[in-house]
């Protein structure tokens, strides 16, 4: 394993029973990677996460953390991560400072003090460092689960849906926070919203049924949502076949009031190719649109569902 590969996993599956919610996936990640990880219910999503954050053990595969295999070196791997869950684990009825103090001992840290001022200048949370967390706001808990889960400076962060019901200043505020937390680590940031997806991640993987259908960098997704179709409209427009005849137009879609949809190769725009054609055809073009394809569409179109969410 590359010596900046944080995360490898190999031929991982899961069952329960007869039903299989792993099936046979395999990825890396590497030093300085943020990974969004994304899947609709039941995909397999969170059961994945925690074979990693080895809370749960896989039938059969293999992963390896900081170069640690989890089943053979289970301490040295597990002393490697830090897992935030949905719900983060904190005990509300303690003072964050004390809760930290309490977290660093759990994972035996040689300076207690130094660690939890580190961590918490880090979350931020100077201004709440001796209130009760069950007093604190969402966000401010949030980040007190995150600090817990870094305290121990970790070179993996697994974060599942670490934005939920976060208002956008908060949500604004934790994903600065999981940038600063790549740089010497790799994170893994599990989410049901895709637009979190894409504004923090570089890397983005997609679950279905147990099985990964999309393991794409974040440039590369964005090159499939490349426009790959033109809303246009003319007054005197001419027979479609003659619109179907421009280099580059595929499929010519008639709608109403003199309207129509053009699909076309993401690598072969005809926008130029047909204002030349319309104004030497006085065909009256007077609106032509390009129309992107969102993160949600490509989502869509690779599970056949638009639901996102929790789940395995």
């Amino acid at each position: 394993m590359n010596s900046d590969t944080l995360i490898s996993v190999q031929n991982l599956s899961r069952d329960y029973g007869n039903f299989c919610a792993v099936n046979n996936i395999n990825f890396e990640v590497k030093r300085g990677e943020i990974l969004g990880f994304l899947g609709p219910n039941g995909a397999g999503k969170t059961t994945t996460m925690q074979m990693i954050a080895g809370t749960l053990a896989p039938t059969t595969g293999q992963i390896s953390v900081a170069g640690y295999d989890l089943l053979d070196y289970p301490l040295k791997a597990k002393a490697a991560i830090g897992y935030l869950p949905e719900q983060p684990p904190v005990y509300r009825e303690m003072v964050v400072e004390e809760y930290l103090r309490f977290c660093a001992k759990l994972h035996q840290m040689p300076e207690i003090t130094k660690a939890v001022s580190k961590v918490i200048e880090q979350c931020d949370l100077k201004t709440v460092q001796r209130r009760l967390i069950g007093n604190l706001s969402k966000g401010y808990q949030q980040r007190v689960g995150i600090a817990q889960a870094i305290i121990h400076t970790p070179r993996v962060v697994i974060l599942d849906e670490p934005t939920i019901g976060l208002d956008p200043k908060e949500i604004l505020k934790i994903r600065e926070l999981i940038r600063d937390l790549s740089e010497e680590r790799c994170v893994i940031l599990s989410s049901h919203i895709l637009q979190e997806v894409q504004a923090v991640c570089n890397h983005v993987q997609i679950i279905e049924r147990g099985r990964l259908i999309l393991n794409e960098t974040t440039s590369g997704l964005l090159a499939q949502m490349q426009t790959t179709h033109l809303e246009v409209a003319l007054r005197r427009p001419p027979d479609v076949q003659v619109l179907k005849q421009i280099q580059g137009i595929e499929e010519v879609e008639e709608r109403e009031n003199n309207r129509f949809r053009i699909q076309h190769a993401a690598d072969n725009d005809p926008a130029e190719a047909l204002v030349e054609k319309a104004v030497a055809g006085n065909w009256g073009l007077h609106e032509l649109i390009p129309e992107h394809r969102s993160l949600e569409q490509v989502f869509v179109e690779l599970t056949g569902t638009d639901e996102l969410g929790g789940g395995n």
